[in-house]
């Protein structure tokens, strides 16, 4: 093999690797599948080892930032529980030697979406887990006798676009099992 042809699957691997280090960032499509990352509402709880003054519980406020003792305001939103706690600890090192600090996850209230049009209770519900568009219309109380089960429509906004899918609820199949994905708007005609 020469150098040239070396350099270049040298330069595909680095790139393979690199595209699949992209995937890995968070979307709303990995919602359920790994790990969780904090939104406004959500709740958690900042526990500083020996230093009760410090430890407190914290809501993630709409602007996706946190108030801490000593530290001030933080960035939550986007953010894992680990990677919010290697920045408290990351912080505190300028007031404590060696601070031990541990960040739980106590409420999840961020990922929503809305069920509307011909439903019992139309409103916009938190999901705390994958759900299915079946799943979201039972939340809000199932069909009314009105309801055309099959003209449903998701309405996706992804990046810089806003996406229409049309499920057909009347006959099972795979529609029937498609999974929502946060702030996706269930409307049923």
């Amino acid at each position: 093999m020469s150098w040239n042809n070396l350099f270049i699957a040298i330069f595909f691997l680095t790139s393979l690797a690199w595209g699949q280090q992209a995937q890995r960032q968070p979307t709303s499509a990995s919602f359920g599948d790994g790990q969780y990352f904090l939104g406004p509402e959500d709740v958690v709880q900042v526990w500083v080892w020996k230093e009760p003054d410090l430890s407190t519980t914290a809501i993630v406020r709409p602007d996706g930032k946190i108030s801490l003792p000593l530290i001030g305001e933080l960035d939550a939103k986007s953010k894992t529980a680990l990677q919010l706690q290697d920045e408290v600890r990351n912080k505190l090192r300028s007031y404590l030697e060696e601070p031990v600090v541990t960040v739980i996850v106590k409420e999840i209230n961020y990922p929503k979406v809305s069920v509307l049009g011909k439903v019992h209770k139309p409103d916009m519900y938190k999901i705390k887990q994958k759900i299915t568009v079946l799943d979201a219309i039972a939340l809000a109380g199932g069909f009314t006798d009105y309801a055309k089960r099959g003209k449903v429509i998701v309405i996706r906004n992804n990046s810089n676009r806003q996406q229409r899918i049309e499920l057909d609820l009347k006959h099972p199949g795979e529609e029937n099992s498609f999974y929502l994905q946060p702030f996706d708007t269930v409307y049923v005609e």
